[in-house]
């Protein structure tokens, strides 16, 4: 099936052919569903802190970054372009209409100037065309001003990075979701004066981020009075995978070579596998607000990261114990409650261990990386769900499923995902070393079972797609999770353009 050019190219990539293999076979027979013990719900997989919790939570994590040889990083995805932001206006560039007649057409030019990047925009028509987005407007040439706004020759925001472009206007200026993360990262994560910040981009975009770093990072160091350490990387071409054809052939391109294709967000664990940290905050490059409404972030960031060193310290302290003679009966007990009650992690079978057996077990299952996830009520937004899962060893724990990781022919499950309470927005903060300060190799804790198969298509030709799993579903599969609910109004994605205008972002 492979040539010798094929293998070369492969092995260029710093893949193996056994990888490559590996991947058509699960195009070929996909992935199974997974087994689901029930939706995560409040005190059944999902904790309320009540005030007195908050506030220790809260002093917890103050108290943890006065250790000035803690490593605390914040961890963005932003490679994504913004061109799915701007479906709704691209659509309307090739409409057979002029004029806005759509409802998102029509709130996008009633609303226009409440846009942060609408004096660059105006500006921008002025260069290229000589007239105000308002003399275009009255002229009814709507349409110039959105190629202005999209096209490579106005501001490029079709094919830009998000995280660059204009999202929140100040007196002093606009800002892009780069910068509230940055502005987020000195208010919760600096540790002994440097907030570590790290961006994971596309190769095309690397040049333009770190433009923009370089422009702003000394204002912000400034207004803060911090030091920032920003680090940028990009997707491996190791973690893509190949793409094949209906089926199931190789798909290849017109020089005859393989097709390639990056393996989604999953493909992540692996830059954040590089990372040197103790704690990490991930977070969606999307989901910022203005500095306004930022206290309620931050002080919620602070909450989750308290409840998660609180939890480790424990952990840890349990694994001191485990790791030597097999401790007394009535200390195990202790830490399989532990295990039960704060880790939600629940296996039947543990009860009819001998002593032995359950330390055994107790280790493995205490000793791998931890995550807290704020989740928040479901308000109808896509995404992934907080679920008690089964594992392959047949315990219990919580999971971040996806709706394509459910068995739709099952009713009960079915159920399970339409009644779900909460909705997870990718608000983690994440504990990758062990106790005794070893760096886990968070390769080992992915499920391999849990990728996806998206169709696609190239050059007019159809093709199947494998995304390996998830970053925060199938790559963090083994973790301990511990789930929190937080206020929704810590959740603020910007799916569409039109999502600028909503009260979060003004």
């Amino acid at each position: 099936m492979f040539t010798d050019a094929d293998k070369k190219q492969i092995d260029t990539r710093g893949m193996t052919l056994g990888q490559v293999e590996h991947q058509m076979e699960q195009l070929r027979h996909g992935f199974p569903f997974l087994r689901l013990a029930a939706t995560a719900a409040v005190g059944n997989g999902i904790m309320v802190p009540d005030d007195a919790a908050q506030a220790r939570a809260t002093e917890e994590w103050e108290h943890y970054k006065k250790d000035g040889a803690r490593q605390v990083v914040k961890f963005v995805p932003a490679s994504g372009a913004a061109s799915r932001m701007f479906k709704n206006m691209f659509a309307f560039l090739s409409a057979s209409y002029d004029k806005p007649t759509t409802d998102f057409e029509k709130r996008f030019f009633a609303d226009i100037k409440n846009f942060a990047f609408y004096q660059a925009l105006d500006d921008k028509c002025q260069s290229l065309h000589g007239k105000t987005v308002d003399e275009l407007v009255v002229d009814g040439d709507y349409k110039t001003v959105v190629a202005c706004l999209l096209r490579a020759d106005g501001l490029n925001y079709g094919q830009l990075p998000k995280g660059l472009l204009l999202f929140h206007a100040y007196d002093d200026g606009a800002r892009a979701p780069m910068e509230e993360h940055l502005v987020e990262a000195a208010l919760y994560t600096a540790v002994a004066g440097v907030a570590h910040v790290h961006f994971t981009v596309s190769h095309e975009h690397l040049d333009l981020f770190e433009k923009r770093v370089e422009e702003k990072t000394r204002n912000y160091e400034k207004k803060f009075g911090i030091k920032y350490d920003i680090s940028f990387s990009e997707q491996k071409p190791s973690t893509d995978t190949i793409a094949v054809n209906p089926d199931n052939t190789p798909f290849r391109n017109d020089d005859g070579s393989l097709l390639f294709r990056p393996g989604g967000h999953g493909a992540l664990i692996e830059n954040l596998n590089d990372l040197d940290a103790d704690i990490v905050f991930i977070k969606n490059i999307d989901n910022v607000v203005p500095d306004r409404l930022k206290p309620e972030t931050v002080r919620w960031k602070q909450i989750i990261a308290g409840i998660l060193v609180e939890t480790q310290r424990q952990a840890f302290d349990y694994m001191q114990a485990l790791d030597g003679d097999t401790p007394n009966h009535e200390l195990l007990s202790e830490i399989h409650e532990f295990v039960r009650r704060d880790l939600c992690c629940l296996y039947d079978e543990a009860t009819r261990f001998d002593d032995a057996a359950l330390a055994d077990w107790l280790r493995k299952k205490l000793n791998r990386p931890m995550r807290v996830c704020g989740v928040v009520r479901n308000v109808g937004e896509p995404g992934g769900g907080p679920f008690l899962a089964y594992n392959r060893d047949g315990s219990v724990s919580p999971q971040i499923l996806e709706s394509s990781q459910i068995d739709k022919s099952d009713e009960s499950y079915v159920k399970m995902f339409e009644d779900g309470t909460h909705f997870n927005p990718v608000d983690l903060v994440c504990a990758i070393k062990d106790y005794r300060g070893r760096h886990f190799d968070l390769t080992h804790y992915v499920d391999e079972r849990t990728g996806f198969i998206s169709a696609k298509s190239k050059d007019g030709r159809e093709l199947k797609a494998l995304e390996l799993p998830g970053l925060w579903n199938g790559a963090m599969s083994d973790w301990n999770t511990i789930f929190v609910e937080v206020p929704l109004s810590t959740f603020n994605p910007v799916k569409t353009v039109n999502d600028l205008l909503r009260d979060a972002h003004q």
